[in-house]
């Protein structure tokens, strides 16, 4: 039986990859003189991956991994300007609005009467609160996890603390890697949503074979896919 369902955040119920684009767009510009754009997309992206167990995931992190990649391509030699620039842009995003991804609000309303409905998302605390509350979804959930990775066991804790175990919960989200494959992994449903873009880092294969993955083009079909499970449990 179902009982609990968890949502992802980021590019699930508001935009983020777009902005992450746009700003690396920014630093490839910046740095056209020192090295061309493929090399400098593969040199960030291995900062990323190489800096996750530092930083973990957010915009601080990826602010500095920008910096770090521009020192290194530029052998040391990068302008102070260039730096102040990268982290102009890094503040830029943290005052982005938020920009609901359509049926969000719709979606939790419609599940939140019959389900306990969770927020689980990964990133930095102070941004990952701050979009919560201008979103004004944050009255919506029965419970909030801001966590620094999204694992099996992490899964398990959650709805073990909030909910009656994941092998009674379900997962919703945009990263195969991070908010389906683990929650499956624990037990429970994976719902994957996907989005028009999609980190590097997030990718991963779909388990197409698997009797407790689901995939929707958005989150309008997710009441009638609960509704689905819910009468096929009962009957």
């Amino acid at each position: 039986m179902l009982t609990t369902i968890g949502f992802d955040a980021d590019d699930t119920l508001w935009q983020n990859e777009t902005f992450f684009r746009l700003t690396q767009d920014r630093f490839v510009d910046l740095l056209a003189s020192h090295a061309n754009p493929d090399h400098l997309h593969d040199r960030l992206l291995a900062a990323e991956r190489r800096n996750l167990g530092h930083y973990g995931f957010g915009i601080k992190g990826f602010t500095l991994s920008m910096i770090e990649t521009a020192i290194e391509v530029t052998e040391g030699r990068v302008e102070a300007s260039v730096i102040a620039e990268l982290l102009a842009a890094g503040r830029d995003m943290l005052r982005h609005p938020v920009d609901l991804l359509p049926h969000a609000r719709e979606t939790i309303i419609a599940l939140a009467g019959d389900f306990k409905v969770l927020l689980i998302t990964k990133g930095d605390l102070l941004d990952q609160e701050r979009k919560l509350a201008q979103s004004g979804l944050g009255d919506l959930f029965h419970g909030v996890e801001i966590v620094s990775d999204k694992t099996a066991e992490v899964y398990a804790k959650i709805f073990e603390r909030h909910g009656t175990g994941a092998d009674q919960a379900m997962m919703v989200g945009n990263s195969l890697k991070s908010d389906v494959l683990p929650v499956i992994e624990a037990g429970g449903w994976g719902v994957y949503v996907p989005h028009g873009l999609t980190w590097a880092l997030e990718q991963a294969q779909a388990p197409q074979a698997h009797a407790r993955f689901h995939s929707l083009p958005s989150l309008q079909g997710l009441p009638d896919l609960v509704a689905t499970l819910t009468l096929n449990h009962n009957t």
